[in-house]
């Protein structure tokens, strides 16, 4: 499919992170090397998150209103619903799509899908793909990777047999780790820190919940957000996280439209479940919802949907 066609539009979901814009710099700038006429966007925000400007392959991005409505494939990358696609989700509509994840919720939203649930990330995926292929993962590709890999792997925390290999591989390239990793996942400006500590003020322990194995969950409300970008704000939850008497932790994040949620679990409770029954999904131990209403509200409903 990807050969055979001259025109792409690759999609990432709302809200980036490096494994979704990874995934379709890699796959842009793969294709381009074809010949492939090719375009990547994402729908929110209206810009790319600060961490990831220093990726290869970022003149391959477009603005939402820019993006073609007539192309041979629509690829989407790492998004597990077509919500996930927020306002571009339309460039589905009546074409044939590609649809590259590993999320075990995917919802299997185009006409043709690749899913490995066991991979650790998209980018994971992606190195399949090219190898299938005869790809070169040159330093550019490996840089695009290794952002995908690095961060859903939570800095390796959470691995396969095999991850390791991929990550010497990507290595073996010449790319700089320490300085990727440190950019994705190690530098905040220092209204950080007082974001963080009104933040973490609000956790609240729930030691009864998800079968007594303990819920830990902290608000973050507009109002304690100020200029920060959305990737100070995703980084509460694996703090909160660590928290040695809950299994579980979630963190309310207030929006426009009600809180987005970002739910973590340490090595029992399986939270794609429960994100999937509250209309939304992810991971085994990394996954996340969106909900209307009071706070309290939602609190209450993720007790009861971990019972």
């Amino acid at each position: 499919m990807l050969d055979a066609a001259s025109t792409v539009t690759v999609l990432c979901h709302v809200q980036p992170d490096a494994d979704t814009i990874g995934s379709g710099l890699a796959l842009a700038i793969a294709l381009d090397r074809a010949g492939t006429s090719v375009q990547v966007s994402f729908a929110t925000p209206a810009r790319l998150p600060d961490s990831m400007v220093g990726l290869p392959g970022t003149e391959f991005l477009t603005a939402p209103d820019e993006v073609r409505t007539d192309v041979d494939l629509v690829v989407t990358v790492d998004a597990g619903s077509r919500e996930r696609l927020g306002a571009l989700g339309d460039r589905l509509d009546g074409a044939v799509s590609l649809v590259i994840d590993h999320h075990r919720s995917n919802t299997r939203y185009g006409t043709h899908h690749l899913i490995d649930p066991a991979a650790e990330s998209t980018t994971a995926v992606l190195a399949a793909l090219f190898d299938a292929g005869n790809v070169v993962v040159d330093r550019d590709l490996a840089h695009c990777l290794f952002a995908g890999l690095v961060t859903d792997t939570g800095s390796f925390r959470w691995v396969r047999p095999g991850t390791h290999l991929l990550a010497e591989r990507l290595l073996a390239t010449g790319i700089d780790a320490a300085a990727i990793t440190r950019s994705l996942l190690d530098t905040h400006p220092f209204g950080w820190l007082p974001m963080l500590g009104r933040v973490l003020g609000s956790a609240r322990l729930v030691p009864d919940a998800a079968g007594a194995r303990g819920l830990v969950y902290a608000v973050v409300r507009r109002a304690d957000v100020g200029g920060l970008r959305s990737e100070e704000i995703e980084s509460v939850v694996d703090i909160v996280r660590t928290t040695a008497e809950a299994e579980v932790a979630a963190v309310f994040k207030e929006n426009d439209h009600g809180w987005s949620v970002s739910l973590r679990a340490k090595s029992v409770v399986d939270v794609s479940t429960t994100a999937t029954r509250l209309g939304g999904g992810g991971h085994r131990f990394s996954a996340g919802y969106t909900v209307t209403g009071d706070v309290e509200d939602a609190v209450a409903a993720l007790v009861a949907a971990l019972e």
